[in-house]
């Protein structure tokens, strides 16, 4: 009799522990979720928002500060470096909030005799830092780290280096016939395709760290 208690006790614990483990398992399972859950519902709330237009932005480049030499501002144009950080800036200069989700779609743009050209190939995505939704209030800025690589790696075949005059920008989710904007710039660009000198972060909230400029 002693035995047969034994056993079934035994049988009682495992009985017990697999049910408790069960119930730390469904709760680990639930706790992980949640942030998830909370991502989506942020997600669904900027979706609420109007998806930010074109016409009711304006673009700006300010001055990141990490691994590069400072860029100078002449006159309305900013001159790039090599290896050069920007903060491509957008600021919501309509009267109502808007959503942002994503990769601005940049590319190195042609002036004067090449008007209506792009340079190159377009800025490849930057991946370290994860998307997140942006809603901007009227007046609130949100910014997109955009680096310049330089033409200098390149051979210069490869690469057939020019000066672009400005930079096209299209906002996240909207297509390629979307009006663009425009940002004037003095880059060194390759105007050959398959050379990836401009990479692009997503779009992140506030805005960018400014940086030195000179008269």
């Amino acid at each position: 009799m002693g035995s047969v208690m034994t056993r079934y006790g035994h049988i009682g614990w495992r009985v017990i522990a697999a049910v408790a483990f069960a119930g730390t398992a469904a709760l680990a399972v639930t706790l992980t979720r949640v942030p998830a859950r909370a991502e989506h519902a942020a997600l669904s709330s900027s979706l609420i928002q109007s998806p930010c237009a074109t016409s009711g932005l304006e673009a700006w480049l300010g001055l990141g500060t990490a691994g590069s030499a400072p860029v100078r501002r002449t006159r309305d144009h900013l001159q790039a470096s090599d290896g050069a950080y920007y903060t491509l800036e957008f600021t919501n200069v309509s009267g109502h909030a808007c959503s942002l989700y994503g990769y601005p779609r940049v590319s190195a743009y042609a002036g004067g005799q090449l008007a209506g050209t792009q340079i190159g190939s377009a800025a490849v995505r930057d991946t370290s830092i994860r998307p997140q939704p942006v809603v901007l209030a009227p007046g609130q800025t949100a910014h997109s780290v955009l680096r310049v690589t330089g033409t200098g790696r390149f051979q210069p075949t490869a690469c057939a280096q020019v000066t672009a005059p400005e930079l096209r920008v299209i906002l996240p989710g909207q297509g390629m016939r979307t009006r663009p904007t425009f940002v004037p710039i003095h880059l060194s660009a390759c105007s050959k395709k398959g050379p990836e000198f401009l990479s692009v972060e997503a779009i992140q909230p506030r805005p960018g760290i400014p940086g030195l400029t000179v008269p």
